[in-house]
């Protein structure tokens, strides 16, 4: 005859009750009287100071972290009313160079560590030798440019030639983290551009210069170096293919404010694009030029991106573009090929070639006179600018049509709105402000998704006339009407 024994159950009230009372009693633990360590579980001798009988068991309370109690301490600045802090310190400082000022939220904040991200040669080092510059002439602080990949004499003709010479602005050519610390002991400025951070190392880290190891550190010292001395700082990096900055995303956590430069290398257009700002806006968008003379700001853009017609010309139609909160009236292009066996081209410039496809399928199953289904489609933006958003539907669909039935449209209608489908016409945002410019340029039809003329809305440009359109049916039927008054 055999017994068995029975196993108390794991679970159950009884378990629970002695969970509760186990989490209520103190934990012990193990410490060092010699040296202070904590050791997980008593041992004769300390691994830390190798000290013989010195481990004690101590009952401490308090949060673990892997293991081991952090206990607190008093802290160097006690807390205090919100109130009672002065803002003073954190109040941007303008660099000089209105559009960055605008994407920055008003210009740059003393301490702040801003990350401008671009590809090569989309001219990031013109543009901060001019912001150093403007900072030194205007600021009454020097400001120190740390170039990592040109000399000093190299740097020093490029501001020959943008004329951005002056006394206290400051060059070095560096590529050691602790030399660039020794001249901003020696100079103390006011603003650091360091161009680039993947190009500067330091001997305390392991692995080779640009590696993500490396870039961390030296991120890292710098946002130290810039909070402790409230020195503003820029610093200037690398992209990869996919557009993306390189090195660890870490680098975009540790700074202030992360930009990116964009621009085509074909295109006169630069543009800035705020990504994170702690300061300020983050969809903010700044408008430049480069030229032979350097960089200077675009405060009005629009222009850039229309073309004046003598005469109206089929397959054009003009839209408003938001870059950020910035509206930029853009005139968008198409030119509809001949008929070819196979496969036609579906060909874009400054477009989502996903979007015109879908635009070429809603004309061609929902209009009656228009086939592009064996027809060769070429559809472009003017000026260079990239233009994604589904506002720009609507004035896609006209352009298209406009050059498949050779129908000029008028040269002061825009058309904002987004093709679904089923041919209709959605509301998109910031219609006011899309309208607001394009009144202000002198456009004086507009075609708008339902709901967001001044009948819906209860505002409007009053020199504008706004039509609301259903489907796009209906925008070619109003879009042919205004081109025959």
């Amino acid at each position: 005859m055999t017994t068995s024994r029975s196993t108390p159950p794991r679970g159950g009230a009884a378990g629970a009750t002695r969970g509760r009372s186990s989490a209520r009693e103190p934990r012990p633990a193990y410490e060092c009287d010699a040296c202070g360590h904590q050791p997980p579980k008593w041992v004769g001798r300390c691994p830390e100071c190798s000290e013989w009988g010195s481990v004690v068991e101590s009952t401490i309370t308090g949060p673990t972290v892997s293991g081991r109690v952090v206990s607190s301490r008093m802290p160097s600045e006690p807390a205090r009313p919100i109130a009672t802090i002065s803002a003073a310190p954190a109040r941007a400082r303008p660099t000089g160079v209105s559009e960055l000022d605008r994407v920055l939220g008003g210009g740059l904040v003393p301490g702040a560590v801003v990350l401008l991200a671009g590809e090569p040669g989309v001219g990031k080092s013109t543009l901060l030798l001019d912001v150093a510059q403007q900072w030194a002439a205007g600021s009454g602080s020097p400001s120190l440019v740390v170039s990592g990949e040109e000399s000093v004499s190299q740097v020093r003709l490029r501001a020959e030639r943008m004329g951005t010479l002056h006394d206290q602005l400051y060059l070095a050519a560096e590529s050691d983290l602790a030399s660039v610390l020794g001249h901003l002991d020696a100079v103390k400025p006011g603003l650091l551009v360091l161009d680039s951070v993947q190009t500067i190392s330091t001997t305390g880290t392991e692995g080779v210069p640009g590696g993500v190891t490396q870039v961390r550190a030296v991120t890292a010292a710098l946002v130290s170096v810039a909070k402790e001395r409230g020195i503003a700082t820029v610093l200037v990096g690398h992209v990869t293919k996919d557009g993306q900055v390189a090195g660890p995303r870490v680098l975009e956590h540790l700074v202030d404010v992360v930009l990116h430069f964009e621009g085509d290398k074909h295109s006169s257009l630069r543009l800035v694009r705020g990504v994170k700002n702690r300061f300020g806006a983050a969809d903010e968008v700044g408008c430049f030029e480069m030229h032979e003379g350097g960089i200077s700001s675009l405060a009005d853009p629009s222009g850039l991106f229309l073309t004046r017609y003598a005469e109206p010309v089929p397959g054009t139609c003009v839209t408003v573009a938001m870059e950020g909160r910035r509206a930029l009236v853009t005139e968008v292009q198409a030119l509809i090929g001949a008929t070819v066996a196979g496969s036609p081209r579906r060909t874009v410039s400054g477009l989502d070639s996903a979007r015109l496809a879908m635009v070429l399928a809603v004309l061609q199953r929902r209009t009656e006179r228009l086939t592009l289904h064996d027809r060769e489609v070429f559809a472009a933006t003017v000026g260079g600018i990239r233009v994604v958003e589904p506002a720009a539907d609507l004035a896609v669909a006209l352009a298209v049509a406009s050059g498949g039935l050779n129908l000029a449209i008028a040269p002061h209608l825009v058309a904002i709105g987004e093709v679904g489908l089923t041919g209709e016409v959605r509301r998109v945002g910031a219609v006011p402000r899309r309208l607001a410019e394009a009144a202000r340029l002198g456009f004086k039809v507009a075609l708008v998704p339902p709901g967001c003329g001044p009948a819906s809305t209860g505002a409007g440009p009053e020199q504008m006339r706004v039509t609301e359109v259903t489907d796009v049916r209906s925008a070619l039927q109003h879009a042919a009407r205004a081109s025959a008054e």
